[in-house]
């Protein structure tokens, strides 16, 4: 199972979204602005968007990841790990586009 280097020190500012870096296997480093946290079947997931060196991100991609905290240590640094099983990819993945549906309904309800 392979853990992320994430440097989660949150980096916003006031209405801004939140970022975290993360050190990727093949030696880059990403910033990636948080999505948001899932939790599905009593586990966390955390949703990232990649963004470029213009803090953009063209294409719409997101990541996928298991996401703990040391509920023990509030200083320690978040873990983040791959999702390799393809059923809990699915899982997570149907968990992102209800919480999309939810949004967007919101919004319309928020417009009206």
């Amino acid at each position: 199972m392979k853990k992320l280097n994430a440097n989660t020190e949150p980096d916003c500012a006031e209405d801004e979204e939140m970022t975290v870096e993360l050190d990727l296997d093949d030696g880059s480093r990403v910033t990636c602005a948080i999505v948001t946290i899932l939790e599905c079947q009593e586990k966390d997931y955390i949703v990232l968007l990649p963004l470029d060196e213009n803090g953009k991100n063209s294409d719409g991609e997101v990541w996928f990841y298991r996401y703990y905290e040391d509920q023990n240590d509030t200083s320690a640094e978040p873990v983040l790990e791959y999702i390799e099983n393809e059923d809990e990819y699915e899982l997570v993945t149907d968990a992102f586009d209800e919480y999309l549906d939810n949004a967007e309904f919101d919004e319309f309800m928020d417009e009206t």
